[in-house]
């Protein structure tokens, strides 16, 4: 049987990526040129196009400025999940400040679209060994889900003692994780999930391993990406570091092609409908115990 994957698109605006954290002040935000509600219009089509539905994690900042557009996401029957307020990394919080982010942006996106906000993803993947208690305070406003952990080592995000696959994060609570997907190498974890590494390698390498994962693993890939990376005229930063520079524009050009074989490829829907598929096999994992019991499965 066809597995079906959960595809995603992390709603914020070419701006306001980790990438380009130190050279571009969230103060000046307010100041630079939108791209986003031009480029999630394009990605809407796309999905028309190829019969998908997806999760849009959204920034509360977008939704707060473009309330217009997630109604129009939310009435093609995507789901809207919240990205937090303003792209603020989890381990930059404690858990008041973290609890009262993800609060504001659930409530404006509510306020925008009229639906409830089941998932929540962590901006840059940033709920990891440091934050154990994000999840608790996930669970404790009510989330149904996040996708959140990136189980692999990587010098900007990354948690590679974490399972692979949906888990229980919390000591009897109902809330599960999606972490991005990873594919086995050689007997290593590597990124398969989206972003930068479905940009910048060949669609063949993101082929084999989603297949691996639906084929041998019999479980669902979740993948993701931005607006901006299907937008190839977006303005250059030439202040920013050499290496954020070409991990941010490399592969733009290529990008909507890519992403127009991945669609039909395979088979795809929200992440809240594979979350609920997964919820009878999610491991029990309390987040306190990853890191005791070494590297997950």
């Amino acid at each position: 049987m066809r597995v079906t994957n959960a595809l995603s698109v992390d709603v914020e605006d070419w701006f306001q990526v980790g990438a380009f954290e130190g050279v571009i002040e969230r103060a000046k935000w307010n100041g630079i040129s939108a791209r986003v509600e031009s480029n999630v219009d394009a990605i809407l089509a796309l999905f028309a196009d190829a019969g998908v539905k997806a999760t849009f994690f959204s920034l509360g900042w977008i939704a707060e400025r473009h309330p217009a557009l997630m109604r129009r996401i939310a009435e093609a029957g995507h789901e809207i999940a919240s990205h937090g307020y303003d792209h603020a990394r989890v381990f930059t919080f404690d858990r008041a400040a973290f609890g009262e982010d993800i609060r504001k942006a659930r409530a404006i996106l509510e306020d925008a679209t009229g639906q409830r906000v089941a998932g929540y993803r962590a901006p840059s993947f940033s709920i990891d060994a440091r934050t154990p208690w994000a999840f608790e305070e996930l669970a404790q406003q009510g989330y149904t889900y996040s996708s959140s952990v990136a189980p692999v080592a990587h010098d900007h995000y990354g948690w590679p003692e974490a399972p692979r696959f949906a888990f229980r994060p919390v000591a009897g609570a109902d809330l599960i994780e999606l972490p991005v997907t990873t594919a086995r190498l050689g007997g290593r974890r590597v990124a398969a999930g989206g972003g930068g590494f479905f940009r910048v390698l060949p669609y063949s390498f993101s082929r084999w391993a989603i297949r691996q994962v639906n084929r041998d693993e019999k479980r669902p890939a979740v993948f993701y990406f931005h607006p901006w990376e299907i937008d190839p005229d977006q303005p250059r930063v030439p202040a920013a570091p050499l290496r954020s520079r070409l991990r941010h524009y490399t592969g733009l050009k290529t990008m909507g092609g890519k992403l127009k074989a991945l669609l039909g490829d395979f088979a795809w829907d929200r992440i809240d409908t594979v979350a609920a598929h997964e919820a009878a096999r999610a491991r029990d994992y309390p987040v306190a115990e990853i890191d005791k019991r070494g590297l997950a499965a």
